[in-house]
């Protein structure tokens, strides 16, 4: 990539003079896409099915009508500001039309994984109180199962069919007004709630994280430093719905620049062919997907057979990168991959960027507007080299893609905000040069025989041998060493499990990385228990370990 492409020219200069400017009052819905609108023939999505075909394309101008319609819809039904919404909806237009129409009214919407069972959805609705779910007749059997067990919801809404009991979609949609005008609603300020995530939950019960109207303008960073927008883009991030990885990768960042996004409609396992066959078709400028699916990519036989003529930016997020994969794809497609940071809870925090050179397996350097930091317990900062904390600064700016709080937790909020700082929970060190480097969950480091281990370097060295799909790695208690690494291990393709195998493995870490950090138990799987948002749950692989030596 040439310099004169790249938006930032000198991240160091960039990033000290930028300064956050905060309105007091906005909304996405209509200071942005509404804005966008005005070119009638702008293009902001493009959805394809299951199978990469069939593309819909919507315009800004579209999307502005549409979103009228659903929000006299919602107004018809009483629903007003500061009411919250249950949405799940899969991969499908009607989801970003529900949302800017929440967005219009100030409604708090929820969304919410197509992955959630009963029991999931019976603890979202109930926790963040909500008065009406929208979802499709697949998912609404679910709800159902719970329905009576759901005191606040009044209303149910479902797209792409009629059910009975149910207000139909599409018909009030027909029926509805498509002109909407804003000085006729309520006013939204940037400090009102915009929409609730819950946590993933890898440790406890998920937590309601409350972002406010302010949280799009956090994303203007991640578009611009991180993703490198273009107007002439069209991006594809792979995510359901229901993740905040939504909200970086297809919808705020991505606006705001007045960048087209794509969304495959995925059912069932993920296919590396389709993947690989709507970049080349659709001609994909930017390509994002977590490190799970850039592991199944670079397994695929004809990896190579594709046309990438028009891909010009990889990213990741959401967990860290193996180096393994990261060469793969460089050698493959002729681009780096850029791994960038961040949580639920905030926008981009840091990322690597076409500015300065990747050091692989690095999480790269803040985000411009974020101050992060590597501190102790108390708050002050670690020495270079030094493991600590990742810290946001949020005194005496408070940046604007900060979530206002976890909602209704009090205690969570107490744990995280400490001081001048909003501690993530993550361990990192950084390096002579600004780069930041992951060590793990807080929670997750591994104390063995007084060396500290973050799971992901151990996971990350076994990445790296051609026997290995996916990993993950715990500490387990030890007499004798306080702990013990132990890996548990999918296996790619060809190779089964052995106690050869093991050695060959425990060896090869040792080889690769400090002795110490070695797995010295491997349990060979088949399947790792994960979070509905694809995280690893290893709270349950230790109940597992917990139960294998009783």
């Amino acid at each position: 990539m040439k310099d004169a492409e790249r938006n930032v020219k000198d991240y160091d200069a960039e990033y000290k003079a930028f300064e956050w400017d905060v309105p007091d009052d906005f909304n996405f819905a209509w200071d942005v896409v509404d804005k966008w609108a005005e070119d009638r023939t702008k293009l902001a999505l493009v959805s394809v099915n299951h199978e990469g075909r069939h593309p819909y394309h919507h315009t800004f101008w579209g999307l502005r009508i549409e979103s009228n319609r659903f929000a006299n819809v919602l107004k018809d039904r009483g629903l007003k500001k500061g009411d919250r919404v249950f949405l799940m909806l899969p991969r499908i237009p009607e989801w970003y039309v529900a949302a800017l129409a929440m967005m219009k009214l100030g409604i708090v919407f929820i969304p919410t994984p197509t992955l959630s069972t009963a029991k999931d959805i019976k603890y979202r609705v109930t926790k963040a109180e909500a008065v009406m779910a929208i979802t499709t007749p697949e998912f609404a059997p679910r709800l159902e199962e719970v329905e009576n067990e759901l005191p606040t919801l009044k209303h149910k809404v479902v797209v792409g069919g009629e059910r009975e009991g149910w207000i139909d979609y599409e018909k009030q949609m027909g029926k509805a007004s498509r002109e909407l005008l804003r000085n006729e609603v309520e006013k939204t300020s940037t400090e009102d709630p915009l929409l609730i995530y819950f946590t993933s939950g890898t440790e406890s019960y998920p937590k309601m994280v409350l972002h406010t109207h302010s949280y799009p303008l956090g994303h203007w960073s991640t578009g611009h430093m991180v993703q490198d927008l273009k107007p002439t883009d069209l991006q594809w991030t792979i995510a359901d719905t229901g993740w905040a990885k939504t909200a970086w990768g297809k919808l705020f960042p991505q606006w705001m620049h007045g960048v087209a996004f794509l969304q495959w409609n995925a059912k069932g396992r993920f296919d590396p062919k389709v993947v690989l066959d709507i970049i080349q078709d659709y001609g994909v400028t930017i390509f994002c997907a977590p490190p799970t699916a850039y592991r199944m990519l670079i397994l695929h036989k004809e990896l190579g057979d594709y046309d990438y003529t028009y891909l010009r930016h990889s990213l990741s997020a959401g967990e860290p990168l193996n180096p393994e994969v990261i060469n793969v794809w460089k050698k493959t497609t002729g681009l780096e991959i850029y791994d960038y940071y961040g949580q639920t809870e905030t926008v981009c925090l840091l990322g690597n960027c076409p500015a300065f050179p990747i050091k692989v397996g690095s999480m790269g350097k803040p985000t411009f507007g974020h101050d992060i930091q590597i501190v102790d317990e108390e708050g002050n900062k670690m020495p270079v080299g030094e493991e600590g904390h990742i810290a946001l600064k949020i005194v005496p700016t408070r940046p604007p893609g900060l979530m206002k709080e976890y909602w209704k937790n009090p205690e969570a909020n107490e744990k995280c905000f400490t001081g001048d700082w909003y501690f993530t929970g993550d361990k990192a060190y950084k390096d002579e040069d600004g780069y930041f480097w992951f060590v793990g969950r807080a929670d997750d480091v591994i104390k063995s025989s007084g060396y500290r281990i973050g799971p992901f370097e151990v996971e990350s060295a076994l990445q790296e041998h051609d026997a290995v799909a996916e990993s993950a790695v715990i500490g387990v208690p030890d007499d004798m060493r306080g702990a013990i690494v132990k890996a548990y291990i999918i296996l790619a393709p060809g190779y089964e499990g052995s106690e050869e195998l093991a050695k060959e493995l425990q060896n090869y870490v040792k080889s690769t990385t400090a002795p110490y950090k070695y797995p010295r138990e491997i349990d060979f799987v088949t399947e790792l228990p994960k979070t509905i948002s694809g995280k690893i749950r290893r709270t349950e692989l230790r109940k597992m370990a917990a139960a294998a030596k009783k």
